[in-house]
């Protein structure tokens, strides 16, 4: 007797998306005016076609069971529906349950449909098991099917064994797992289960507990036959319906000690840098404030003797555009999509508990990002009108699209790959046309809103000084002044001012140390961003060290769905890299003097 259960639950708590069907209810109702026979018969034909709909869908929930709504009778039908098998090191790369040679009950099947688009983008095919289940009817040890195991069954069944092959079922939205079979200590025989024994648990007329055990192992040999059986037995539980997927969380993960620890380390360390980095930024501004006053009490006689020094001296160069101003403006726009969609879906996640809902995490976040688009609009479009940018249709093309574009060809690069593997990862051709139709006819006009706005709100340039009709030009610096350099110290600062504190700490340097502010957008940009570079680099070492992962598909599902996570988590820390640093530059050439 093998008990998966439990660990499988501690184990996958983090992959779990369930979720409950809200059926189509169609309208019945017909508002008949006065009109010539010919409307009337109709619209009569309307309301008969509603009803027959409506008859239809309520004849298919009455006669399959109402897991749509959680509430059984006595001995109503509880469907087992069996979604997906794969290899326990890659819970991603799956397949069809019945892609193994695993045979279906004698009950005949109930077909199910994508409910959802995240369903159908997750790869969720959900399979009837042909298992006969009825809501507190206990069911003795029952056979349901058998497989003649011919040499190609067999070797198929070996391969799932040898690679740790686990599934995947639902009973009433609740997910289990189970294990294909395991390895006789020596690694020359090969057993696989045989037995699944069902304990549910309920409240009332609600299902609110699932538990698996795996039992009767039988050897593979070819020509042999597998006898399938299954045993059902209810109890009643004290479980409330609402908690049902409590059991499915890690309590215990902030009852570790070092978990704590790690975050209270970081905490206290975010703390000290930011309070190193004022402290020296603040030093320096006081002194410099203080040497700028003496300056405004001198005539124009002195002053004209005389020639501006320090971070002052650049003040009409600062607030010059950045090169490429389209790019970096829909990279700004980006970001502040991005953060936003991060900050709703982790807020919905917490108010909402979407992950008790199969594929709702993933839709979530599909309409989010959608019905934000407006704020990329208007951040990246009004910055690119204060920068001076006239092609701004193509702007705010492309603040739309980037990141579109790069998930989708990645999606898509990646399921050609899940195609010739038969994954059940593989994207149908109907969602990714549903996928570029919201792009196309969603995002992209609300962007365009959003641009609007932007550029009549925010978008005329407000800087605290002039900027010179010729630029200053850069003189040669030393190495560790290049932006190069200060973007890989910046991760290890893990703050985008460092970059305005190397200059200001060095006054009375002349222009050379003040470079730094004539290309200080990207600069403090990409020192932000650097982060993801990083991320993903320690993806490479977890990949090859942590995991035992393997084969094309597996390499190029990890590998790519991390570069657009780094991506994605670059763009929002160099957008809050260049906020802050320009709300500083701001701030200190709002509070001095200049002619």
């Amino acid at each position: 007797m093998c008990r998966y259960a439990d660990e499988a639950y501690r184990l996958h708590g983090n992959m779990m998306e369930n979720g409950s069907y809200i059926p189509y209810l169609v309208d019945a109702s017909v508002d008949v005016a006065d009109g010539p026979s010919i409307k009337l018969n109709k619209r009569r034909m309307q309301l008969n076609l509603h009803l027959l709909v409506s008859v239809i869908v309520v004849f298919v929930q009455l006669s399959f069971g109402d897991e749509h709504n959680h509430i059984y009778e006595e001995a109503e039908e509880v469907v087992l529906w069996m979604n997906t098998v794969g290899p326990y090191h890659n819970r991603q790369e799956t397949y069809s349950y019945f892609s193994l040679p695993f045979c279906a009950g004698p009950k005949e099947g109930i077909g199910h449909y994508h409910e959802t688009l995240s369903e159908a983008i997750q790869g969720v095919e959900l399979e009837s098991s042909g298992i006969d289940i009825d809501f507190k009817a206990d069911y003795s040890k029952t056979r349901f099917c058998s497989v003649e195991l011919s040499e190609e069954k067999y070797q198929a069944f070996v391969y799932a064994v040898k690679n740790h092959y686990w599934y995947q079922m639902y009973i009433d939205d609740l997910p289990i797992w189970g294990i294909v079979g395991e390895i006789e200590e020596g690694g020359e025989d090969y057993y696989i289960w045989t037995h699944k024994k069902f304990d549910i648990g309920y409240n009332g007329k609600q299902i609110v507990d699932v538990n698996l055990t795996s039992e009767l192992k039988k050897q593979l040999t070819p020509n042999a036959k597998l006898d399938f059986s299954y045993e059902v037995k209810w109890h009643e539980s004290k479980v409330v319906y609402t908690d049902r997927f409590d059991k499915y969380l890690d309590p215990n993960f902030f009852q570790h000690r070092i978990h704590w620890f790690s975050i209270f380390n970081s905490f206290m360390m975010v703390l000290f840098l930011v309070g190193l980095v004022s402290m020296i930024l603040m030093r320096t501004l006081r002194k410099d404030y203080a040497r700028y006053s003496k300056e405004d009490d001198l005539d124009d006689m002195e002053k004209d003797l005389g020639d501006e020094y320090g971070w002052k001296q650049v003040h009409g160069d600062v607030f010059r555009p950045a090169s490429h101003p389209m790019l970096f403006s829909a990279l700004i726009g980006t970001g502040y999509h991005t953060a936003l969609v991060t900050l709703c879906v982790i807020t919905f996640t917490i108010l909402g508990d979407l992950y008790t809902e199969r594929g709702s995490l993933l839709s979530t976040a599909i309409f989010v990002y959608a019905a934000t688009s407006p704020v990329n609009g208007y951040f990246g479009g009004s910055l690119y009108a204060r920068m001076g940018g006239k092609v701004w249709i193509k702007q705010m093309v492309l603040s739309a699209f980037f990141l579109p574009v790069l998930v989708c060809g990645t999606a898509f690069f990646i399921n050609f790959i899940a195609m010739y593997y038969h994954a059940s990862r593989a994207i149908p051709f109907g969602t990714m046309v549903a996928v570029i139709c919201i792009c196309v006819f969603v995002i992209l006009p609300l962007t365009l809103v959003g641009t609007v706005f932007g550029r009549n709100i925010s978008g005329q340039p407000n800087y605290p000084c002039r900027i010179n009709a010729v630029p200053r030009p850069i003189p040669e610096k030393k190495w560790f002044m290049e932006p190069s350099v200060i973007i890989v110290l910046g991760e290890f600062c893990h703050l985008a001012p460092y970059l305005l504190k190397c200059t200001l700490s060095s006054h009375h340097s002349g222009p050379t140390k003040y470079t730094m502010y004539y290309r200080w957008q990207w600069t403090s940009f990409l020192a932000a961003a650097s982060t993801s570079f990083y991320v993903y680099l320690y993806s490479f070492y977890y990949f090859f060290f942590k995991t035992k992962m393997y084969g094309l598909f597996q390499t190029a599902f990890y590998f790519g769905y991390m570069a657009l996570f780094s991506l994605a988590l670059g763009i929002m820390c160099g957008t809050f890299g260049y906020l802050g640093t320009s709300s500083f530059v701001r701030k200190i050439y709002s509070t001095v003097k200049i002619d």
